[in-house]
């Protein structure tokens, strides 16, 4: 970024690939909430190489107003390499890398501007919420306290698994001038490797535990959660001790990854029966084998009898998404999910 360039405040970056249906809700969305404001917001699509519509869904976006920065890739160079193409493309000051099938619900966007214009916060961190078909009749009751950390290392222990979602954190550009986010490609978590090392050069950064995120559930790709949010989670938070993160935040961010994250993640495993359990459990084992939280918290969804697996999971998911904030999300999913596995037993 140079001086005499005037930039705008946000970039709103979407990588998308063979979605055209949730990136036309995404866009309509977004354009209703951006109207009038484009002045400071750059809307960017990296397209990579999709074969359905999405060209024809962002040229009527367009077409409506939307002024759109639209980049399509020859060919598809992995979904790493389009967030980390995102990212190095974009000309805000700060850069939120929205998912294709993720929202900023109603007054979401002009909030978080009004935030980003009064602080020079490194990372600002919204709590997203999921849903099935309309994000609006599925809002959940929602608090809306905003907290500011000086302390990077008690911000990164507090959002915990929101910092691998990568629309909920919005990044602080200017502090990465020389980060070129196409290094940190390979191991499906090139936003954290940003929100790490934007929230540890920055003075300030801002939670807000406020749902102001909407993302479509069961909606990823695949992928091995516990090779990437447990060996590769890990490598990447160790890697990140030499910017200024210490141990101690290291410990407190796994230990409530451990309480009210994995849970989740191992219940789902266990309920759609897919995956190998024994390398989850060896993964597990190997980077937290030492952890007393991990043995009496997450074992026995493991290595329990399926239907008793089952029922520890569905407890651990309900406990620690109710003492993390989300309560009704907790309670709904493990409810809902147990009682399809007992339909089918």
């Amino acid at each position: 970024m140079t001086d005499n360039v005037i930039y705008p405040l946000l970039t709103i970056a979407i990588p998308t690939w063979n979605r055209e249906v949730f990136l036309a809700q995404n866009l309509e969305q977004l354009s209703q909430e951006g109207r009038n404001i484009w002045d400071m917001i750059e809307v960017l699509v990296s397209d990579n190489a999709s074969s359905d519509d999405t060209p024809q869904v962002v040229a009527d976006a367009i077409a409506g107003g939307m002024p759109i920065r639209y980049i399509r890739n020859a060919e598809n160079i992995g979904s790493d390499a389009n967030i980390a193409q995102c990212f190095n493309l974009a000309q805000g000051k700060f850069v939120l890398i929205l998912g294709d099938d993720d929202l900023l619900i109603d007054g979401a966007l002009s909030f978080l501007l009004e935030r980003l214009a009064i602080g020079t916060y490194g990372v600002v961190c919204l709590r997203p919420y999921g849903f099935e078909s309309d994000f609006r009749k599925e809002y959940p009751i929602s608090g809306g306290r905003e907290r500011i950390f000086c302390d990077a290392g008690a911000f990164l222990a507090t959002i915990g698994p929101l910092m691998t979602l990568i629309s909920s954190c919005v990044i602080n550009k200017v502090l990465l001038p020389k980060i070129d986010a196409r290094k940190f490609c390979g191991d499906n978590l090139v936003q954290v490797h940003l929100v790490l090392r934007a929230a540890l050069a920055a003075k300030e950064n801002l939670f807000v535990d406020r749902y102001l995120i909407a993302y479509k559930r069961n909606n990823s790709s695949e992928y091995d959660f516990s090779q990437v949010f447990v060996s590769n989670l890990g490598a990447v938070l160790d890697s990140c001790k030499s910017f200024g993160l210490t141990e101690s935040a290291i410990l407190t961010i796994e230990k409530r990854l451990i309480f009210a994250y994995y849970p989740f993640c191992i219940l789902r495993q266990r309920l759609s029966k897919t995956g190998d359990l024994n390398a989850t459990f060896a993964r597990f084992e190997e980077r937290f084998h030492g952890c007393f939280l991990y043995k009496y918290w997450l074992v026995p969804i493991i290595r329990l009898p399926r239907p008793l697996g089952i029922f520890w999971g569905g407890m651990t998911t309900v406990i620690g998404r109710a003492l993390s904030g989300d309560l009704r999300l907790g309670i709904a999913f493990a409810w809902n999910r147990i009682l399809s596995v007992w339909r089918d037993v």
